[in-house]
């Protein structure tokens, strides 16, 4: 394939993959074909991924325009160097900017997000994907199926029209599935990421930067401290209304908490119960909970000024009570919807917010600037390597 072939000739490409990759099974498990370490290497042989709930997806080349819904997706096309391939994510410039206020950090690594499609600005639309033409959709088939106006036939009809789904949406929380969908299975976010790889033939990259995982999450786990001396905190936002807080669980199950869970702090709200993926608490029962650090959701995002929310908890009567406002360890964290690359950094950040002791301070943060740089003897994972790894070189 190349960037000159005809309309005609890419449609045909995108009927084939399409076609093969329509067939749907129940099982989820490994992946099969060539794989490379670059983009260049794109042979005419089939190769399939397998991944729940799609089942066995099959494609005859290297996707070349991919739909994604969530940006944890669009970090993985960048992880392995198939980030210009996307041709939509949720919020661009939410989480395009997002995505860049860490690859700032990696050298020869961006995000062009300007121009791409939301596709959930009207909820998902399906002419807005005959549109994208995009050779493979990096979302959950069965999370299709739930959004308004969908169901199971319209997820199939877009599969065999225009390009298969690979994706895996309710492992973020280990949620339960629409009704129709028995036996889906859940994955921790790198080992969704290797299906994906598997979608791009890049299993070369994928490992690589797993390696760095792995001897990020050794470098955590072997420093933390006893547990009966690590802090409370909580995973919350302060709502619009400036009087109440959604609140997250630090330590559940799901990729969503890929960058708290590892860090085995105590979670203040770990025995609440919520009948959604979050809670609403007012003041009070966050100063009963009184957390000794609370990490501000979305604080790193453009969505949020973490200054504004210091002040708004300082100077509310019962706000200003609480010790983590009384001691500055208020800190802005992450998304929840965080790729690989995201994932290395929320876990640095959250480790020095949390234990600055054993892996050095979070430095003082900027509401609009990028990841701040932090000097190199404090770094918890390598970002020469990252950049390398990610640039082609593993």
């Amino acid at each position: 394939m190349s960037g000159t072939d005809t309309d005609g000739e890419r449609t045909t490409r995108r009927r084939t993959i399409a076609a093969v990759g329509a067939a749907i099974t129940g099982a989820a498990a490994g992946c099969t074909g060539q794989q490379s370490s670059t983009a260049e290497t794109t042979t005419t042989a089939t190769h399939s991924v397998q991944l729940s709930p799609a089942g066995r997806v099959e494609f005859d080349a290297v996707p070349e325009t991919v739909f994604t819904a969530f940006p944890q997706y669009a970090d993985m096309a960048v992880a392995l160097g198939h980030g210009d391939a996307v041709n939509a994510v949720y919020v661009p410039e939410m989480s395009g900017t997002t995505m860049n206020h860490y690859y700032r950090r990696l050298d020869g690594i961006s995000f062009e997000w300007e121009g791409l499609q939301d596709p959930l600005t009207d909820g998902l639309v399906k002419e807005q994907l005959y549109s994208l033409g995009s050779d493979v959709h990096l979302a959950d088939p069965a999370w299709a199926s739930a959004q308004t106006g969908w169901d199971r036939s319209d997820v199939d009809e877009i599969a065999s029209q225009v390009g298969p789904w690979v994706g895996n949406f309710y492992s973020g929380t280990r949620a339960t599935p629409p009704e129709g969908y028995d036996g889906y299975e859940y994955y921790p976010l790198w080992d969704l990421f290797g299906k994906v790889a598997a979608v791009f033939r890049e299993q070369a990259r994928y490992e690589a930067l797993a390696s760095v995982h792995a001897d990020l999450l050794s470098t955590i786990q072997s420093n933390l401290p006893p547990e009966s001396e690590r802090p409370t905190a909580v995973r919350a936002t302060l709502a619009d209304d400036g009087q109440s807080f959604y609140t997250y669980h630090l330590n559940a199950p799901g990729y969503w908490l890929a960058d708290t869970r590892p860090l085995g702090a105590v979670d203040a709200f770990g025995d609440g119960e919520w009948d959604g993926l979050w809670g609403t608490v007012d003041y009070e029962t966050m100063l009963e909970a009184d957390p000794d650090v609370f990490l501000h959701l979305w604080g790193l995002t453009p969505n949020y000024d973490m200054a504004s929310v210091r002040d708004s908890l300082a100077t509310h009567e019962v706000g200003s009570q609480l010790t983590a406002v009384q001691n500055d360890h208020v800190y802005p964290g992450g998304m929840r919807y965080q790729g690989p690359l995201m994932n290395l950094f929320q876990l640095e950040m959250g480790a020095k917010q949390l234990y600055p002791e054993q892996f050095g301070e979070w430095p003082e943060y900027e509401d609009g600037t990028p990841y701040p740089e932090i000097p190199e003897d404090e770094w918890l994972f390598d970002r020469r390597r990252v950049a390398s790894i990610v640039g082609g070189d593993v």
